[in-house]
């Protein structure tokens, strides 16, 4: 069972789960938060399977997800429904609230209920707040929060280690870095910088350009996850090896592990290669940082090589030419 399986990356897991022959439950509420029809358009491409069901609603509505899940009983849940965006939580924080801390409450109450095998939640690097000792690994301090919507993500996390604790669910918590490709989100830097290139407008660069972002393609990103459905967390008296660089629990069947990239690029040489791809030189409106930005992530991917092999694969290059070709198509 996927929530948010119409976004960005729930669309592309849904399609890696389905091309293993799983039997897919899409959960969705649709919301009006970017284009619904890029949302629909994802569902209909995975409805084509018949592997995959998707149902429409609220994570904050109880009822259809204790309907849903009697109905299929999936042995994974995979938690990646959030409002999502650092900028959009200065000015509506309650949409944070609702989705964020009591949906994702009402997911913690379905695994208590129903004990899954493994419930497996998106968190966010922007956990990682004010940090400058790079690269961000998992055992780091990440309580200097710079936006609400971080602050809902690392309240995630504190609430899924006390339902792991108290009811034995085995948990691993996603930290994403900065993901892109193909069916982004139209509020994306990437997605943004390509429609306004293509229309003759000009880009918005904050911090003057000063940026840097550690970019994770969003194959590279969901094969991760993919891997990590198998790597259920155990209780203490249960662990027979010690995984280096490990970040479990020492008192309940919880990890989080980064997923990134773990090559981060200067936010003009990342629009450099996007004007050399697209053959456009972009009109750049310089301006300072943005409340609640970072000035920098570079995620630690030792844990994850540790677990499941992990290695990223795509250069900037390549990813970034796959989601031109996307969007040429798209809005052709």
């Amino acid at each position: 069972m996927i929530t948010g399986s119409a976004g960005f990356i729930g669309f592309h897991l849904a399609q890696t789960f389905l091309t293993k022959k799983w039997k897919v439950i899409g959960f969705d509420a649709m919301t009006n938060y970017y284009d619904v029809n890029l949302k629909k358009d994802r569902h209909s491409i995975l409805k084509k399977n018949p592997a995959f069901l998707a149902y429409k609603g609220l994570i904050q509505d109880p009822k259809l997800l204790n309907e849903v899940y009697e109905r299929h009983k999936p042995n994974i849940i995979i938690h990646l429904a959030a409002q999502a965006g650092v900028r959009y939580s200065i000015d509506n924080p309650i949409s944070y609230v609702e989705s964020n801390l009591i949906g994702t409450f009402h997911i913690l109450e379905l695994a208590r209920k129903y004990k899954p095998q493994h419930l497996l939640m998106a968190s966010t690097s922007s956990v990682y707040g004010s940090n400058k000792d790079m690269p961000l690994h998992e055992n780091q301090k990440s309580d200097t929060l710079m936006s609400f919507y971080a602050a809902t993500k690392k309240s995630n996390e504190a609430m899924a280690h006390s339902y792991s604790h108290l009811y034995n669910i085995p948990i691993t918590m996603f930290r994403f870095f900065t993901v892109y490709g193909p069916w982004g989100r139209p509020d994306m830097a990437l997605f943004k910088f390509t429609s306004n290139i293509l229309s003759g407008k000009p880009i918005d660069v904050y911090n003057n350009g000063n940026m840097v972002r550690d970019f994770t393609y969003v194959t590279d990103l969901v094969n991760a996850i993919s891997l990590l459905t198998d790597k259920i967390p155990l209780l203490p008296r249960n662990r027979d090896k010690q995984i280096k660089h490990d970040s479990i629990s020492d008192v309940a069947p919880f990890r989080v592990v980064n997923i990134g990239n773990s090559n981060p690029i200067n936010l003009l040489d990342f629009i450099a290669e996007l004007e050399k791809i697209l053959g456009i030189n972009a009109k750049k409106s310089y301006l300072g940082m943005q409340d609640g930005d970072i000035h920098k992530t570079h995620s630690d991917i030792s844990l994850l090589e540790n677990l499941i092999g992990y290695q990223p694969k795509t250069t900037i290059n390549e990813g970034i030419t796959r989601f031109v070709e996307w969007y040429k198509s798209y809005y052709k």
